[in-house]
């Protein structure tokens, strides 16, 4: 089973809608900003909390380089 690469995508692609980093990235957030979520309860419900469980994920468990490649693939279209 492969992550769907139109979903990783969209991680450096959207931008954060709303809070203290409102116009940031998703894949660029901190760490620290989604562990307070974790700490509040949890992602918001939808599309968004779906984004925001990914890049949480992707950061804890230490795949940064895996945003970075998206990023690359995002900007030229071909495979890093």
């Amino acid at each position: 089973m492969f992550p769907d690469k139109e979903i990783l995508l969209t991680l450096v692609q959207t931008e954060m809608p709303f809070g203290k980093y409102k116009g940031t990235l998703l894949a660029d957030l901190p760490i620290s900003y989604l562990e307070w979520f974790m700490r509040k309860g949890g992602f918001p419900a939808g599309k968004l909390g779906m984004q925001l469980a990914t890049v949480y994920e992707i950061k804890q468990n230490g795949l940064h380089d895996i945003l970075h490649q998206l990023k690359e693939y995002g900007k030229t279209g071909k495979r890093p």
